[in-house]
Parts: C-alpha cells; structure tokens; sequence
C-alpha cells in the first residue's frame, strides 16, 4: 500500500479520536474504513452503560460505509489508546475482525495499525483471523 494513502488514513483515523464517546473505559478508538470505489468512511467507538449495545469504531465504519451502499473494501486504519493516548496499536476485536470476514477477502484486505504516521503495521485480515468463517463457507 502506498505510504501517502497510509500516512492519509492514519491522520484521518486519529481526527477520530475527537468524537469517541467512551464515558465507562475511557479508551477512544478512530478508524477510517477505505472502499475500492477510493471513498473514505470514519468511524469512532460508542459506547453504552449497558456495554453490550457499545460499538466499536471499526463498526462504526463499515455500518456507515454498508448504509450508503458500499460493499467493496481495500483497507482500514485503527488507531486508540487510554484517553486518546497512543502508546501501543489497538488490534480488532473478534466481533470486528468477524465483520470484516463479512465484507472482506481476507487474502487482500488490509489492516492498519499505528500509533503514529511513522509507527504503523499493516496486516491482512487472514493474518489476524486464520480460518475464519464468511460467506464463501455457506456456499
């Protein structure tokens, strides 16, 4: 992936930051969601003191992407920390990583990870969710 488009959706995914509603854990999470139409979809945590109907920014992003007819997607950035504070990457959760298995050929689809523009990691989805279960196994 190039390093401008990546540089891009990590100061997007950061701008993020801002709008986190993480009243209970304090840990605010930003994402942007990247479509293969080139359309960037944002996406902060939301969470709930009943914790179940809480949403992850990576959700966030694809519910939003998904509700405006995308279904098609390239790559997505995650950045969080304890009070917005960067100090390690903030992988997926299962949940996550389960609608990404939705959306996503995991051979192609790209994860990154960043604590800064010039501290990031890029994964596949298939490395951070080996066997996982989508539409192709209802085939």
């Amino acid at each position: 992936m190039d390093k401008t488009l990546v540089e891009k959706m990590i100061e997007l995914a950061m701008e993020q930051l801002k709008f986190s509603y993480a009243p209970y854990s304090h840990f605010l999470v930003g994402a942007v969601l990247l479509g293969k139409n080139g359309k960037f979809y944002t996406g902060c945590n939301i969470e709930n003191a009943a914790y179940t109907p809480s949403n992850c920014a990576e959700r966030t992003a694809f519910f939003k992407a998904v509700s405006e007819g995308e279904r098609a997607f390239q790559a997505i950035c995650i950045v969080g920390g304890k009070e917005g504070i960067l100090t390690e990457y903030a992988a997926p959760c299962g949940v996550c990583r389960q609608v990404m298995m939705e959306f996503c050929d995991p051979d192609t689809f790209q994860i990154i990870l960043a604590t800064a523009k010039e501290q990031y990691e890029i994964f596949t989805l298939k490395e951070l969710l080996p066997m996982g279960f989508g539409p192709n196994n209802l085939s």
